[in-house]
C-alpha cells in the first residue's frame, strides 16, 4: 500500500506547485505588458530577502541551530523589455491560442468523420 500512495502524493505535491505557479502569473500579470514584469521582479527583490531572513530566524529559535549571515543578493540592473526573448512571445502567443486551435480542430474533425460515415 505505501508503494502506491508515495508517487500519488509526489504527482500531488508537483501539481499543486505548478498550479500555484500557474495562479501566480496570471494573478500578477507577468505575462503582460513588461513594465507589470519589471514591477514584480522589483518587488521580489525587496520581499524575498526579508522573508528569508525572518523564516532563518525562526529557524534558529525553534531549532537551537545558529545560521551564518548570507552575504547580500548581487543587484541587477537590466530591464527585462530589453532582454525578452522573442521565443518566449511565440510560445506564449502559441499557448493562449491553443484553447481556440482546439476547438477548431475538433469541428472540422467532427465535419470529417460525418462525412467518411455518410
Amino acid at each position: 500500500m505505501r508503494s502506491r500512495v508515495w508517487p500519488l502524493m509526489r504527482f500531488l505535491i508537483k501539481g499543486s506547485v505548478a498550479g500555484g505557479v500557474v495562479y501566480l502569473v496570471y494573478d500578477q500579470q507577468l505575462l503582460g505588458p513588461s513594465d507589470k514584469s519589471q514591477a514584480a521582479l522589483q518587488k521580489a527583490e525587496e520581499v524575498v530577502p526579508q522573508a528569508m531572513y525572518q523564516f532563518s530566524q525562526y529557524v534558529c529559535e525553534q531549532t537551537g541551530l545558529k545560521i551564518p549571515q548570507l552575504p547580500a543578493p548581487p543587484k541587477f540592473n537590466f530591464h527585462i523589455h530589453e532582454s525578452w526573448n522573442s521565443g518566449v512571445i511565440a510560445v506564449m502567443s502559441a499557448l493562449s491560442a491553443a484553447p481556440s486551435k482546439a476547438c477548431e480542430y475538433t469541428k472540422e474533425g467532427w465535419e470529417y468523420l460525418k462525412e467518411r460515415v455518410k
